[in-house]
């Protein structure tokens, strides 16, 4: 194991837990200039999650062990999908242990540990929040499957840093299979991430939210993680989509100290593009009635069965 390969391993999972609020911010901020609004500080994610680590937890009486222990967990998992996700370089040692399938896993059992957690308490809001977001996720996993299905057999492999980098040093053509396979990520990313049309994240509309309403009971270093876990996981969805889709100037397996030094501009450009380009959807897009949300995943699901199935017959 090279030196480089501890070091790209750490700087990838230290710049998502710095970044991943930046990132937050940056969309807010965009959203607010397309709005014509005055945009909140870039700094303000920070701020929120540092203010909430200073203040004295309020649990509620009947709150069990689960209810305490879930954000640490949430928390830890999105962490360790970062640690599997190659945002920087395709060296990472920790991905001998897991490939994308696991990072499907990971993904799932943060769902399941905070809808458990919203439903520990008995309250209404969060139980119905945690039935509307296992039932987001029940849709929007088996069309991210099928999304990394495709690239995984045009890459031969479902290790994640080896389909980057496998699709990385090729030589640029046009894979219709990956442009609907793109799609389909899209409209997973949006579903996953609470996000407009889906949800939205700036509201308590009792009615209509879903990840807020998980979250209504956390206070303190508790909301803290879950809100730092949040943002981690749109940083994380963001970077499988560079891996997926952009992997260019992502520093391979036989790279060097400068073309690592080199993928941490480029990482920031595509972050910049994506999160103007996720405020420009949210801006132009409604908010969907929660029954229409079944709709929105199987058009993500029918996309990425139509990728599938190009690649299979087609050869593309």
């Amino acid at each position: 194991m090279r030196t480089l390969d501890l070091i790209t391993q750490v700087l990838e999972i230290i710049a998502a837990l710095a970044v991943a609020p930046l990132f937050v911010g940056w969309i807010n901020q965009c959203r607010a200039w397309l709005q014509n609004r005055r945009a909140p500080s870039l700094w303000l994610p920070y701020r929120g999650i540092r203010k909430l680590f200073h203040k004295d937890a309020v649990i509620a009486e009947r709150a069990s062990g689960l209810f305490r222990i879930a954000p640490y967990i949430v928390f830890s998992a999105m962490v360790l999908a970062a640690a599997i996700i190659p945002s920087m370089g395709t060296a990472l040692p920790f991905t001998t242990a897991a490939d994308a399938i696991a990072l499907v896993g990971l993904l799932a059992t943060a769902r399941v540990f905070q809808s458990l957690a919203a439903m520990d308490i008995g309250t209404a809001f969060g139980t119905l929040g945690a039935r509307r977001e296992m039932m987001v996720g029940f849709l929007a996993e088996p069309a991210l499957l099928i999304v990394i299905f495709v690239a995984s057999i045009i890459s031969a492999t479902t290790a994640l840093p080896a389909i980057t980098e496998n699709l990385a040093t090729q030589h640029l053509a046009l894979y219709p299979s990956l442009a609907f396979s793109a799609i389909a990520f899209t409209l997973v990313l949006l579903a996953e991430n609470a996000r407009i049309p889906i949800d939205n994240p700036s509201t308590h509309l009792e009615l209509t939210m879903i990840h807020e309403a998980m979250l209504l009971e956390y206070s303190a270093r508790h909301l803290a993680l879950m809100e730092w876990a949040a943002a981690l996981k749109l940083f994380n969805y963001a970077c499988i989509g560079f891996a997926l889709f952009v992997p260019w100037g992502i520093s391979t397996s036989e790279g060097t100290p400068l073309t690592l030094l080199a993928s941490i501009p480029l990482l920031a450009g595509k972050l910049l593009i994506v999160g103007a380009g996720l405020a420009l959807v949210e801006t132009v897009s409604a908010k969907l009635r929660v029954f229409r949300a079944p709709e929105f995943l199987a058009t993500a699901f029918l996309f990425a069965v139509l990728g599938l199935l190009v690649h299979l017959l087609l050869g593309a």
